[in-house]
């Protein structure tokens, strides 16, 4: 390793505003297991699937309906 690294001439990452915020959420255990097990189907992590969910809802701009009871 170098005793000094010059980053005078480096640029910023082009892709910075595409990087993920960690969070912290709480969600219903069933509601997990649903997003396992939809993921084991389709091969890919369940955060990573619970994250397209949720882009496609903010996308689509999807209005939720609540009616309290």
């Amino acid at each position: 390793m170098r005793d000094h690294y010059d980053f005078s001439h480096s640029v910023k990452n082009p892709y910075a505003k595409k990087l993920k915020k960690q969070v912290t959420i709480r969600l219903d255990e069933d509601t997990v297991e649903y997003f396992k097990a939809l993921a084991d189907d389709k091969g890919i992590p369940y955060q990573s699937l619970i994250n397209l969910y949720l882009r496609d809802c903010a996308q689509s701009r999807r209005d939720l309906k609540i009616a309290w009871q």
